[in-house]
């Protein structure tokens, strides 16, 4: 059975998965109206992770006895500056989840939630990859400059595939 903090929180970390779901969809239409057909699948492929991850905190949030929400969500950016500016916003948005998985974890430990806390670094390690993945692109896109996005465009989704490894 979850105590009423460990739930409180997991229900809050539903929302923010589902948020960021919503928001690498919002990215990856930028992407593809803007002619970068490789980033679009990229974020598509990160959207539909982060739709699963939200599932595992509902479900988890359901089989411990709590009651998972499904929340309203704000309507993420439609519009960004370039690709070094989308990936920019997607590190932030990484360390802020990162963040919010720490915090579940210090709520466990305060809780001696040990099952929770046990379930949750499966996450803590997810978001360690996460924020590694795009810290790796961002330094592509530093080396490669504006003017080759066209071949990082083109092998966006095989560093996924190698960061998935």
């Amino acid at each position: 059975m979850l105590s009423q903090n460990v739930e409180n929180i997991l229900v809050a970390q539903i929302e923010k998965e589902a948020y960021s779901s919503s928001l690498y969809l919002s990215m990856a239409s930028w992407a593809e109206v803007n002619g970068f057909e490789g980033t679009a699948q990229w974020f598509y492929a990160q959207a539909e992770e982060e739709h699963q991850h939200m599932l595992k905190f509902l479900a988890f949030v359901n089989e411990r006895g709590g009651k998972a929400i499904i929340p309203a969500l704000n309507q993420p950016p439609v519009d960004y500056k370039d690709i070094r500016d989308i990936f920019t916003q997607v590190f932030e948005h990484e360390k802020y989840i990162s963040q919010s998985i720490n915090n579940i974890v210090g709520v466990c430990m305060e809780e001696k939630d040990f099952s929770t806390n046990n379930w949750i670094q499966w996450f803590v390690n997810e978001q360690i990859e996460e924020e590694k993945s795009v810290r790796g692109i961002i330094d592509k896109l530093n080396l490669i400059g504006a003017h080759s996005l066209y071949l990082f465009d083109k092998d966006i989704m095989s560093m996924r595939a190698t960061a998935a490894k």
